[in-house]
């Protein structure tokens, strides 16, 4: 897959978090699970694109979306 993929992906998948987390409507849940695609798909990017700032900040919203994910139970 190509780099833009990722991307893109990982913007539209974190657009959607903040949405829903901001909301408040009850689907904090999906919207971590979101997080946590979300630096996955955009730490793949980085790390092909050999930005070592942006694949650290990754590092910590995965860790973030895995915590709230566990306090959300």
């Amino acid at each position: 897959m190509s780099n833009k993929f990722f991307e893109w992906a990982g913007v539209i998948t974190a657009i959607l978090y903040s949405l829903f987390v901001a909301l408040n409507i009850g689907i904090e849940f999906l919207g971590f699970c979101l997080l946590l695609l979300s630096a996955i798909l955009i730490g793949i990017w980085a790390y092909k694109g050999d930005h070592k700032g942006i694949l650290v900040l990754q590092f910590f919203y995965a860790t973030a979306g895995v915590i709230g994910m566990i306090r959300w139970f």
